[in-house]
């Protein structure tokens, strides 16, 4: 016979996973209780039933709020996942009720945006057009945090190495290429044979402080015995990036499928010299913990299947 679950034996309460994720954002039970529309004696009393039978404080009570726990932190942390899974299911029944497939929300690094998604999302639009798919194209961090939070089913990037990625599934797709980009008509192109010295002393726009690329990047130029390019600006906007680029004299790096999309429009030619600061692979990253809806599936299985096309 199955052990009884200890939620089950301890009768949470929903409200009660509710008052410890707002007792954390608002920082003491009193706003908390507010938020919630209950009492701040019904509040403590609830967040006391739920400590005693964990045996552990949730909570430490400070002079002007309160703060989570190790503890706290762990059970706040599966809280939201909890809840997150309830408005999920939520969702989902009423788009079925009415008459909609239900939503699915992906992320996506730059790259793989360009090369991947749209023709993975043509095909899934043809054959479920009742599924409604939203897009967020951010680097790989930003969507590790999304996909960890529950506002995203699926993504498409890379794993690091110092991420705690034990409840992560990752199927790798490729390797992920960058270079350099200027407007078609900029003085680089005038150079018989651009050496990555001439590219030292150009102004750039590359990626935020922090990213894997810029990191590398600047390494490009330590490695050879080259200073890092002094003015440069840090950005993930690709907007930004080419309305830059056709007013002024700066280069990009960029991932190269996103520098052959804007040159076949003519907006942007690839500088002619290979760059050595490559990216590591990238892949489709799911969560182990975490069951995909049928329209997730459907998205996950076609990104699959148009991959293998795509990069082989």
């Amino acid at each position: 016979m199955r052990p009884t679950p200890w939620f089950v034996r301890a009768r949470l309460k929903t409200r009660q996973l509710m008052l410890l994720v707002a007792i954390e954002e608002e920082g003491n039970i009193h706003r908390a209780a507010e938020v919630l529309n209950m009492s701040q004696p019904a509040a403590s009393k609830l967040l006391k039933d739920l400590e005693d039978m964990l045996g552990v404080p949730l909570f430490e009570r400070l002079p002007r709020g309160m703060r989570p726990t190790w503890y706290g932190e762990s059970m706040i942390r599966h809280a939201r996942i909890a809840l997150a899974g309830l408005s999920a299911a939520g969702t989902e029944i009423e788009s079925l009720k009415a008459g909609r497939a239900g939503a699915v929300a992906i992320g996506a690094i730059a790259g793989a945006a360009v090369s991947l998604l749209p023709k993975a999302l043509a095909r899934i639009s043809q054959a479920h057009p009742d599924l409604r798919v939203s897009l967020l194209v951010e680097s790989s961090d930003v969507l590790l945090e999304r996909l960890e939070q529950n506002r995203l089913d699926l993504m498409v990037g890379r794993l690091f190495a110092g991420h705690d990625n034990r409840n992560l599934h990752y199927q790798a797709l490729a390797e992920e290429e960058v270079c350099a980009i200027a407007r078609p008509k900029h003085p680089v192109f005038e150079l018989p044979a651009p050496a990555l010295d001439d590219l030292a002393r150009a102004a750039w726009i590359v990626p935020p402080e922090g990213s894997v690329l810029r990191h590398r990047f600047e390494l490009m130029f330590r490695s050879a015995g080259l200073p890092a390019p002094a003015r440069v600006i840090g950005t993930a906007a690709v907007l930004f990036l080419t309305k830059m680029l056709q007013e002024s004299d700066y280069l990009a790096v960029v991932p190269q499928d996103v520098a052959r999309h804007y040159a076949e429009h003519g907006m942007v030619r690839i500088v002619p010299l290979e760059l050595s600061c490559r990216m590591d692979s990238f892949g489709i990253i799911t969560r182990t913990d975490w069951l995909l809806s049928p329209g997730a599936r459907t998205v996950l299985e076609a990104l699959g299947e148009v991959a293998a096309e795509v990069y082989g």
